[in-house]
């Protein structure tokens, strides 16, 4: 399975949720709380919390795409 995550931008709120569940694949702006997205294609140990951190998104800024493969 792979995943790739994205980023809808315009669409933060700037919660933070998603830095708490996964900080390994989310960080946010140090001027205004936006979400940065620091791995766009992220290893298997880390996909459960990824889709963790997209369920609690408030403003659904986090995008996933998965599909079979390599």
């Amino acid at each position: 399975m792979v995943l790739r995550v994205e980023i809808d931008e315009p669409r933060c709120v700037a919660a933070g949720h998603c830095v708490t569940a996964a900080p390994e694949v989310f960080d946010q702006r140090d001027s205004d709380g936006v979400v940065v997205l620091l791995d766009a294609a992220p290893p298997a140990g880390e996909r459960e919390r990824v889709r963790e951190a997209a369920l609690l998104c408030p403003a659904a800024a986090i995008l996933l795409h998965e599909r079979d493969g390599a």
